[in-house]
């Protein structure tokens, strides 16, 4: 019997604007102190593009993917397709994929966005291990890209503290690799629930919206089934991750996903106390963090987890 393919992440290449604004600066311009922030949120920091900057999403993103070719071994040559998720494109078209893809020069790759929000990469990766396993191509860039400074009402406390910029990248490629791989993904959506997050695409207050309480409330159920059902598909069980890396949007959010599921914060990466919620950046920034500090270990349980307006919520489960 031939063996099955599954999908593979070779590599992680992430990007930062070099701006930091710390909770100190945002004392300065809001009823605000690091004391709330941290106490509420966990972040302590975050990289912003300046407002002096030329900096585009997809200038990050192909920096992240630039970083994730090389520690593959790969050219832009090898790479068959480029999908970005990314909820602040620089254009309505081309696609910050596309703009990737000239960036990179890698011209025999199809190119194209997921919108998502917040679980864009997830989906995103979800969408290219689908490919791959259908057989339509063997290496693709999953990027997450964002500039989400840009869509913030910085006058308005409840949103303005959360969010930062930046890119993650993997490399996934094709693989028949026995017991390697991303083994399960579950997606799921709830459009009644759009409204309590939100970002318009017209007229002259184009700002985040968020009712911050549902969206804690949603966000710990949603998440908690995404994972118990994509471990599910995959035959294994909650005991046996390794690692949990979840989209870093509240470190509250993520105690309480913790407590619910009984998984150690130990095995929990995260990194949002010097990025903040970075959007669709968020996991591959935590999973660059996780294999930098040499816990991405060969065969590896690790699970990605993650919930955005839509509310959009999904998982994938990948051993390394």
């Amino acid at each position: 019997m031939t063996p099955s393919t599954r999908s593979k992440i070779l590599s992680v290449g992430c990007a930062v604007p070099p701006k930091i604004l710390t909770n100190k600066d945002l004392e300065k311009i809001l009823d605000t102190s690091d004391e709330w922030i941290v106490k509420r949120t966990g972040i302590k920091q975050r990289h912003i593009v300046g407002k002096d900057e030329t900096i585009h999403t997809y200038d990050l993103g192909a920096q992240a993917a630039k970083e994730a070719l090389v520690k593959a071994g790969l050219t832009k040559d090898d790479i068959d397709g480029i999908i970005c998720a990314t909820f602040t494109p620089d254009y309505f078209f081309p696609s910050t994929a596309c703009k990737i893809q000239a960036a990179l020069g890698c011209m025999n790759a199809f190119a194209f966005d997921v919108s998502a929000a917040c679980s864009g990469f997830v989906y995103a990766l979800s969408v290219a291990h689908a490919m791959i396993v259908a057989g339509s191509c063997k290496t693709v860039l999953v990027v997450g890209a964002e500039i989400a400074s840009k869509t913030l009402d910085w006058t308005d406390r409840s949103t303005s503290i959360l969010f930062g910029d930046g890119a993650g990248a993997v490399v996934l490629q094709a693989t028949q690799e026995q017991g390697k791989g991303i083994f399960s993904t579950y997606l799921k959506s709830d459009g009644s629930l759009g409204d309590i997050l939100y970002l318009p695409a017209w007229g002259e207050k184009r700002f985040m919206k968020m009712n911050g309480n549902e969206v804690y409330k949603h966000a710990v159920r949603m998440m908690g089934e995404a994972i118990r059902i994509c471990l599910s598909r995959a035959g294994l069980e909650i005991e046996q991750i390794d690692l949990l890396i979840p989209h870093q949007a509240n470190m509250r959010i993520i105690q309480a996903i913790s407590a619910h599921l009984k998984v150690p914060m130990d095995k929990i990466i995260c990194n949002m106390d010097r990025f903040s919620n970075t959007g669709s950046a968020s996991i591959p920034l935590a999973l660059q963090d996780a294999w930098s500090a040499g816990r991405i270990k060969d065969g590896a349980l690790v699970v990605f987890v993650a919930l955005g307006g839509g509310l959009a919520t999904g998982s994938v489960a990948v051993r390394f």
